[in-house]
């Protein structure tokens, strides 16, 4: 059985593997720019590789499929965290969460927009916490 903080940082960690893809596409695209332009500008080589570009566009596509798949299942998951949140009272905590859970907030960013102390924030997230805990188990 997982903790209610591992229930919501689900959205998380998928965002950041979504980011880590969105870092690796990236890197491949930015290396077959150089590709193209290596290539348009010198004769071909014809000890070099003649599908290399072919075969980074097809990684691209994988990365960028899998990357959808990613995306889909983070708005589901945040849909269904969005669902028990909503079930948390009072609202404060409601909040609190949605900041953290959702918008991946620190808890110093936390505490400015809720202008609270961080150590209220804190304890707040200890209370909201056992509200999830109670939801998921009733």
């Amino acid at each position: 059985m997982i903790t209610a903080k591992e229930y919501l940082s689900r959205a998380y960690r998928i965002d950041q593997r979504i980011n880590s893809k969105l870092e690796q596409v990236q890197a491949l695209r930015n290396l077959a720019e150089k590709a193209s332009g290596i290539l348009t500008g010198t004769p071909k080589s014809k000890s070099g590789n003649p599908h290399s570009m072919e075969d980074t566009i097809a990684k691209m596509m994988d990365l960028e499929e899998i990357i959808g798949i990613d995306l889909k299942q983070l708005v589901d998951i945040k849909h269904e965290i969005i669902t028990m949140i909503k079930c948390v009272e009072p609202t404060q905590l409601q909040t609190l969460l949605e900041l953290r859970y959702l918008t991946f907030m620190t808890w110093e960013e936390i505490a400015e927009a809720m202008n609270i102390q961080v150590r209220q924030v804190f304890r707040l997230h200890g209370k909201a916490l056992g509200e999830v805990d109670n939801i998921r188990h009733t």
